[in-house]
């Protein structure tokens, strides 16, 4: 087989690959990457979720609503945080676990914290957040 005609396979073989290498972490680990600066926590939830029991405190808030639409917010974010893992949480996981494997697939280092109550649960420090408009 040519390589030209192998390469294609081989590509989308390793973005699926990628996305299975999502890693769950706890929300102390996530904790101590951020505190050192080697990651960026990232809150997906939408802003009346952000407006309703807070945020963990280091988050920056992106809602999945942009990622998955213009990226007005995410795109310059990305750009600024290359080279930097991304940790991500929602409401109950699912959410920032689609983030993550869409953002693997593109070769970005992710991870996945779940959800924001077991970042409360852990006793970690939160902030309130007023709604965006």
């Amino acid at each position: 087989m040519k390589l030209r005609a192998f390469l294609p396979t081989l590509l989308a073989t390793a973005a699926l690959a990628l996305a299975d290498d999502v890693q769950r972490v706890s929300p102390e680990h996530a904790a101590k990457l951020v505190a050192t600066g080697k990651a960026v926590l990232v809150d997906v939830r939408e802003p009346a979720e952000w407006a309703d029991g807070g945020v963990a405190a280091p988050a920056v808030l992106l809602p999945m609503s942009d990622f998955k639409g213009a990226q007005k917010e995410w795109k310059p974010f990305l750009e600024k945080n290359a080279g930097k893992e991304l940790i991500l949480y929602c409401r109950s996981g699912g959410r920032s676990m689609a983030v993550a494997e869409e953002l693997a697939k593109k070769g970005v280092k992710t991870s996945n914290v779940g959800s924001f109550r077991e970042w409360v649960t852990a006793g970690l420090p939160v902030r309130k957040v007023e709604e965006k408009k």
